[in-house]
């Protein structure tokens, strides 16, 4: 089947300057805790030439068209963050971030018995480790424990550490939850408490793997996903396995200094199949979440790859969007390209990595709205609104700051429609 090539691709966005997607963000306005009620939060709605409109969480149903494809993330956050101390009492805190050497799901099933495992890991207090003495930390459940050992660094200098775990049955999901804690935002500045463990969940959470939640989708309550399918808005879920990278800051001046960090997605092909019917039929796809939207866009790039006659490379560069050389089929090419391949391999999940970086000057092929939190300043989570709604962004975020929005991740929410 033939389908018409995708205009070119817009402008680069290496030269942007990342003090130009900055407001003023006061330490006030920073929700700590959620709300009582997941879906009585606000939600604060642009359209394409209208005005903006305020709303609650509660009337998302009745605001999206009914023939929308709505894509949930269904990732689920680990309990990533162990806290070890030295003889000495010094405290060394370990962030999980992904294995060394094996895919994430396998290394979250690997038993004890299987022998130790290798992960990429942050290290706090790491220069007060330097003997490289295992730590042993007991399972919060009193059976067993934990020990892990500095195992030296990565090609790129990411600290490896190697853990070993008693019993040997248990899996490192497992163990990982009974010996860690859920790692919040490092900007809420608190600790984890027990409604966190539920609250900094979306109710519809799947897979295990995620250090940090596609916080669009805490909104999203059981009433309110009744009511949208009652409305006949459809649903379809991926997996970005949300990394820790999602909260670097932007330290370049220009884009073209900042490394992107890498996220692991999958999404079924029964998934593919149903964005390529809405999108084959003209139907608006929301994406939840700006996970959400970086795996949707992601799966057009390796699609788009793949209908140029290139080999299946399950790799998404940071630039690879605005190469000179950049594919410009059109996105239905691309999706028939990637259930081709499924067909072909017998695949009935495509897995890859994703550096994509979304910012003004990209052009948005499969997304034509979002359901998103308010994001720091000067952040790529910023640049991926700005890339959907254009300059509206500042009106957006101006409106919210005038009218008491709460912000970040337990704050209030949004729903933004693509800039015509």
């Amino acid at each position: 089947m033939s389908h018409p090539p995708e205009p070119a691709s817009a402008a680069d966005p290496r030269a942007l300057r990342i003090a130009d997607f900055t407001y003023e963000l006061t330490d006030d306005r920073i929700a700590r805790h959620p709300l009582a009620e997941r879906d009585a939060s606000r939600l604060l709605v642009c359209r394409n030439g209208a005005p903006l409109a305020d709303h609650t969480f509660r009337d998302l149903p009745a605001l999206l068209p009914p023939d929308a494809l709505l894509v949930f993330n269904d990732t689920r956050v680990v309990r990533a963050r162990l806290r070890f101390q030295k003889p000495s009492g010094t405290t060394i805190e370990v962030l999980c971030l992904e294995p060394d050497g094996e895919s994430l799901e396998n290394a979250l099933r690997h038993p004890g018995a299987a022998g130790p495992v290798e992960w990429r890991c942050l290290i706090g207090n790491r220069k007060k480790w330097r003997d490289g003495l295992p730590l042993t930390l007991p399972l919060g459940d009193g059976d067993g424990a934990l020990t892990a050992t500095p195992a030296g660094e990565a090609p790129d200098g990411q600290p490896l550490v190697r853990f070993a775990w008693a019993p040997p049955a248990r899996t490192f999901a497992e163990v990982l939850e009974a010996a860690g804690r859920l790692p919040l935002p490092p900007y809420l500045h608190r600790e984890a408490d027990a409604a966190d463990l539920t609250r900094y969940q979306t109710v519809y959470a799947r897979h295990e793997g995620a250090v940090a939640a596609p916080t669009a989708g805490l909104h999203f309550t059981p009433a309110v996903l009744a009511a949208l399918a009652a409305r006949g808005v459809e649903a379809a879920h991926v997996t970005l396995h949300v990394g820790a990278g999602t909260f670097q800051p932007v330290k370049a001046d220009e884009m073209a200094g900042h490394p992107m960090h890498g996220e692991v997605i999958a999404v079924s092909v029964a998934a593919v199949r149903q964005l390529r019917a809405a999108l084959a039929d003209g139907r608006p796809v929301v994406a939840v979440g700006t996970t959400s939207a970086r795996t949707l866009e992601s799966l057009y790039w390796l699609g788009a790859r793949l209908a140029d006659g290139l080999p299946w490379q399950p790799l998404v560069n940071q630039w690879d969007p605005y190469a000179a050389a950049a594919p410009v089929g059109s996105v239905l090419e691309a999706f028939d390209a990637l259930l081709e391949y499924a067909d072909q391999t017998g695949a009935t999940a495509l897995a890859a990595t994703t550096h994509l970086l979304i910012a003004p000057g990209y052009r948005y092929r499969v997304i034509s709205g979002l359901i998103t939190n308010f994001h720091q300043p000067e952040s790529t989570l910023l640049l991926l609104v700005a890339a959907l709604i254009g300059e509206r962004w500042r009106e957006v975020y101006a409106h919210a700051l005038q009218g008491g929005y709460r912000f970040l991740s337990y704050g209030d929410s949004s729903l933004l429609m693509k800039a015509q």
